[in-house]
């Protein structure tokens, strides 16, 4: 499982221009689940995105979690995350789960995240052609790797 988060001051994505998840203050995760994953890749990130202390303090070290801000997250899938551009031009996405496998663990990583921090969680659709804006704060962005672990 990997995940890009970006600190935002504000996020949102729209459907057909509709807009079907907003936050504030928090992060915009992209997701991307592999065949691979299981519960055990959403229990770390979940407690990794969680902890993650890269919000500033009153003397402006990065040193505050989201839960000391009150913040929310927007989660959006993102099967292109795990593309291998080793050979050729085109990107394949042979490591990306099946919907039938990811959209399970999607659901899932959006309930663990709000199980555990109890802040508010919005979301794109899985699969669906969204259109993401964000204004990224730092700007701050962090990639995780649960097979990295890093």
């Amino acid at each position: 499982m990997r995940a890009v988060i970006q600190r935002v001051s504000e996020s949102s994505v729209s459907i057909e221009g509709k807009v079907a998840g907003k936050i504030g203050n928090g992060y915009m995760i992209l997701l991307g689940i592999e065949h691979e994953d299981s519960e055990e890749d959403i229990e770390w990130l979940v407690q990794k995105i969680h902890k993650l202390r890269v919000f500033s303090d009153d003397e402006g070290k990065m040193n505050l979690s989201i839960a000391d801000v009150r913040g929310s997250f927007l989660v959006i899938s993102q099967f292109t995350l795990h593309a291998s551009t080793r050979k050729g031009n085109r990107p394949s996405y042979i490591k990306a789960a099946r919907p039938v496998q990811a959209i399970p663990l999607y659901e899932k990583f959006k309930s663990r995240l709000r199980e555990v921090s109890g802040l508010q969680v919005e979301a794109g659709e899985f699969g669906g052609d969204m259109k993401v804006s964000l204004i990224n704060d730092g700007p701050v962005t962090i990639i995780m790797d649960t097979k990295l672990k890093e």
